[in-house]
């Protein structure tokens, strides 16, 4: 049986085996903590193993006993960041009214830090947080009749979806409503500068479009049109299986 790294007994509150010494003085929680808050005043590039062990009063190779690496580092924080989910869905609510509840809850944390977007993940999740957003959104999804692989592969798509919906927005300043000079007027008006009906038909339609909606809350708008789209998907799947 594969251990459990030593991170990973510490945030599910098991005494990590063959440690020797005395008891840390930290727990695992506050060093996440710490990490989470440097990147929220300083950035993610300011997280490190020395800043994060200097937040907390150690040295770097006292942070060590609770983490190898950078990478359990940041697994650690993006737990954290991540909270547990604490929303309920309604009663006698659909699977597409709690599958939408629960992308538009996970999205509204990811914008409260869009750094979170930005982390590399070594592999799936395993911390308790992160699996209990993953618990929640396979409860949205029960009662259909998909297999357990199909609501993993549904819940998969939506997540990595709304993660780069959050990442793509924020890095192009498009959270929220903003002035009639934001990025996609500007960029469409570039277009409609440039681009000729021969060549690019296609785009001009869809620019000029655009522009005519340059009041829509650019977030807003295309979180509900690409959700529908991945949801219509699954409503096909669910109607095809029953």
């Amino acid at each position: 049986m594969t251990e459990l790294p030593r991170y990973l007994q510490l945030l599910w509150g098991r005494e990590p085996e063959g440690r020797r010494g005395p008891k840390p003085g930290r727990t695992i929680e506050e060093i996440g903590a710490a990490a989470v808050a440097i990147a929220d005043r300083d950035g993610l590039e300011a997280v490190s193993m020395k800043s994060v062990a200097q937040a907390v009063g150690f040295t770097t190779m006292s942070l060590y006993r609770y983490v190898d690496s950078k990478e359990e580092l940041t697994a650690v924080m993006l737990d954290l960041a991540y909270g547990p989910p604490t929303f309920r869905y309604p009663r006698r609510s659909t699977w597409r009214k709690r599958i939408t509840l629960w992308a538009k809850e996970i999205a509204t944390v990811r914008l409260a830090r869009p750094w979170s977007v930005e982390l590399a993940q070594g592999g799936p999740p395993l911390t308790p947080n992160a699996l209990s957003w993953t618990e929640r959104g396979l409860e949205a999804l029960a009662g259909t009749p998909l297999t357990s692989q199909e609501r993993l592969s549904a819940l998969l798509a939506i997540d990595v979806w709304g993660q780069n919906h959050v990442r793509l927005s924020t890095q192009m300043g498009l959270v929220g409503r903003s002035d009639p000079d934001r990025v996609e007027v500007s960029w469409f008006g570039l277009i409609l500068r440039v681009v000729d009906k021969e060549r690019f038909p296609h785009l001009l339609t869809a620019g000029a479009e655009s522009l005519d909606d340059a009041d829509e809350d650019f977030f807003e708008e295309e979180f509900e049109r690409g959700l529908g789209l991945l949801l219509d998907g699954i409503a096909a799947l669910i109607a095809r299986q029953s």
